[in-house]
């Protein structure tokens, strides 16, 4: 049996557009990003980041997206994201970028960075509060930041995730 190793990369939706979370997909994004590798890198990097490369999760509502690829070829993903423009949703074209956050090893890893950037952006919306029931929810939105999945599900899901055999 031979084991690929992988790379998860999370990445946030940019958009002035709030009906684009809404609209967005999982095809949709791995269509556009698919796009973007053949613009930067031809033929052969579609190649090479295509043979293991999906959405493993997105959620619409904060606009986060984890993508898997080949260890090997996670610079040549990496490089080709900031060329994604739009994305297509129910019929629209929707004008956005993608910022790359953490790149990782595991989805577990991902996760655990994605809970403390949440937490520090919240932290800074707490300082931008402008009275004190609004700084009452966003205190309780940070208490409430907590990888609630438990070690030996997620322990199952990264190895299911993480090996590939050929």
């Amino acid at each position: 049996m031979v084991r690929f190793k992988n790379r998860y990369v999370l990445c946030e939706v940019l958009s002035e557009d709030p009906r684009c979370r809404q609209c967005i997909e999982d095809r949709a994004v791995g269509l556009a990003v698919r796009d973007a590798i053949a613009r930067a890198h031809g033929d052969y990097g579609l190649g090479c980041c295509c043979v293991s490369f999906t959405v493993k999760y997105l959620n619409a509502y904060t606009g986060t997206v984890l993508l898997r690829c080949r260890k090997d070829f996670q610079r040549l993903l990496s490089s080709a994201l900031p060329l994604v423009r739009h994305l297509e949703g129910r019929g629209q074209r929707f004008p956005c970028a993608l910022r790359t956050l953490h790149v990782g090893g595991t989805i577990r890893t991902c996760q655990k960075f994605l809970i403390q950037y949440n937490r520090r952006q919240l932290l800074l919306l707490l300082q931008n509060c402008t009275n004190e029931e609004e700084r009452r929810s966003v205190r309780q939105a940070v208490l409430s930041c907590s990888l609630t999945e438990e070690q030996a599900q997620s322990g199952e899901e990264e190895e299911e995730d993480g090996t590939e055999t050929d």
